[in-house]
């Protein structure tokens, strides 16, 4: 019964973990802005690669915290795309200088906002995510 319970209690601390942390859509661009129009929030795209150190320390170090993540859940729509794949690749051209991470945010119109570039501690990347919406402020009734 003890092993029961603590297995019960696991998957629901598991379950918990797991909602703290950022959200990341696997779809393409289109169905992502598609997404933030109907939530009226914004568009967060991450530009990594898989053999990306700071990448993985930002997947490992901020995206897991709950504050960054309950920080996305109100603002953003975020998908995540490899620059070793076509979508992250075109983006990169478009968007990119080739350092890796980049970070994008749009807003629903598919306007560039501003950009992130490179790996930061949680308060630092909330801090300059933050001050990108300020500059560009929700029109009301959006």
């Amino acid at each position: 019964m003890k092993h029961w319970i603590l297995t019960v209690a696991l998957l629901l601390c598991g379950m918990a973990a797991s909602e703290a942390q950022v959200r990341f859509e696997t779809c393409s661009t289109d169905e992502l802005r598609e997404l933030a129009v109907r939530s009226g929030k914004r568009v967060f795209i991450d530009l990594y690669a898989s053999w990306c150190g700071p990448c993985r320390q930002m997947e490992r170090d901020v995206f897991s915290q709950r504050a960054v993540g309950e920080f996305f859940d109100r603002r953003f729509v975020a998908a995540k795309y490899s620059v070793d794949r076509s979508t992250g690749r075109q983006l990169m051209q478009r968007y990119g200088n080739g350092a890796i991470p980049l970070y994008l945010i749009f807003d629903t119109e598919g306007n560039l906002l501003g950009r992130i570039e490179g790996a930061a501690p949680a308060e630092k990347f909330l801090a300059e995510l933050q001050r990108i919406l300020d500059k560009h402020p929700a029109e009301k009734g959006k």
